[in-house]
């Protein structure tokens, strides 16, 4: 009777503490059904949030249920909480590309889209002098509901506007230099 008395005083210690972050993860809200979300290395989408677990559908179709007090203890990284989420690209362009131009080209493309936000508002710069291109960084903010399809179709139209004005995304390069030998 006494080692069956501490399995289930250890069993009934766990569900406990999940039923408790779980009235905690209702009362507190950090997530709700709907949300996309990373919880404890599992990213995708709330879909039921219950009394002793949390259930998420990752973004490949799978089901994870993950207790309330691992959700409750764990850092949760809340994608639609705001919203807005911002996105970058790195895109580098040749040296000999006008990287002003580029710019310009891109800005033009994103005022053009209502689904960029307009505050807060985009970035664009130079950010290093890579080995074979001038990398530009652009930062964009789109609605938390929709960004990810304005991610893919930026990027894209960011790529075929620049080629239509004669500035291309370089492949990397490297210079060889063998010496003579001399003697």
């Amino acid at each position: 009777g006494g080692i069956l008395g501490i399995v289930i005083g250890f069993a009934s210690q766990t569900v406990v503490s999940n039923l408790i972050s779980g009235i905690f993860l209702m009362i507190e809200k950090p997530i709700k059904v709907g949300d996309g979300v990373n919880i404890n290395d599992v990213s995708g989408i709330v879909e039921d949030i219950k009394v002793l677990s949390t259930t998420i559908r990752t973004y490949d179709g799978i089901y994870v249920r993950i207790p309330n007090e691992k959700v409750f203890n764990s850092n949760i990284q809340n994608y639609v909480a705001h919203g807005a989420r911002r996105f970058e690209y790195k895109i580098g362009i040749r040296y000999k590309d006008d990287a002003e131009k580029a710019i310009s080209i891109i800005k033009d493309l994103l005022e053009e889209n209502p689904l960029v936000l307009k505050e807060p508002s985009p970035t664009i710069f130079v950010e290093e002098l890579g080995e074979s291109s001038v990398n530009l960084n652009i930062k964009i903010w789109a609605p938390s509901s929709v960004w990810y399809s304005v991610y893919t179709e930026m990027l894209w139209k960011i790529k075929t506007a620049l080629e239509k004005k004669g500035i291309e995304i370089p492949f990397p390069q490297r210079v060889i230099w063998m010496g003579n030998k001399e003697g």
